[in-house]
């Protein structure tokens, strides 16, 4: 078993898609090939999809959601995002729903979060945040990581590639005050 994290999905939401400068002709397209790029995800994996998974504000959105819930492999859990409505919770099938979850995978700690987190639980000893919420807009800060579609090709990237970026990013001066870490963090 093996997990996998994305975020921002937004399955059906053409007007994401256009905000967003997606590069797909249609909304149905840009499904399709975030469903075809999630095909590594086995069956017994999880898949952890990090707040934002579909828009259901119509039947036929709400059609495409239930199609792209059941053609995604892997057992599906979902952190709750701000486009993840009640009836979406309750009448799919998820492994599991959560607003924040601390993801242990065995050697590494994540806490996962659709938003970006200023501080976290274990950011001193080394746990990552990994989010969602900002789509193009900021690929993270050390320790933390964006893994919306966004950024990763519109495929679900494991943890050792969130790790990799979180390590590899600038630091974040509202991080590092929040932490203590003095005025020298401010200028």
């Amino acid at each position: 078993m093996a997990h996998y994290l994305t975020a921002d999905t937004h399955f059906a939401d053409d007007p994401v898609r256009q905000f967003f400068g997606r590069p797909f002709a249609s909304a149905a397209a840009m499904d399709a090939v975030m469903i075809a790029r999630a095909a590594h995800v086995a069956p017994d994996d999880d898949l952890w999809i990090l707040g934002d998974f579909a828009a259901c504000e119509t039947d036929a959105g709400r059609a495409a959601a239930w199609a792209a819930f059941a053609a995604l492999p892997g057992r599906k859990h979902l952190v709750r995002g701000n486009h993840d409505p009640d009836w979406l919770v309750s009448a799919f099938p998820w492994a599991s729903v959560h607003d924040l979850y601390e993801l242990d995978t065995g050697g590494q700690r994540f806490v996962l979060c659709h938003y970006p987190l200023v501080t976290w639980n274990g950011a001193r000893t080394g746990a990552v945040n990994a989010f969602g919420h900002v789509h193009t807009r900021w690929r993270g800060a050390r320790g933390q990581v964006n893994v919306g579609v966004d950024q990763w090709d519109f495929a679900p990237v494991t943890p050792d590639q969130a790790e990799l970026a979180a390590l590899t990013l600038p630091a974040s001066r509202l991080h590092d005050l929040a932490e203590g870490k003095g005025r020298e963090a401010a200028r």
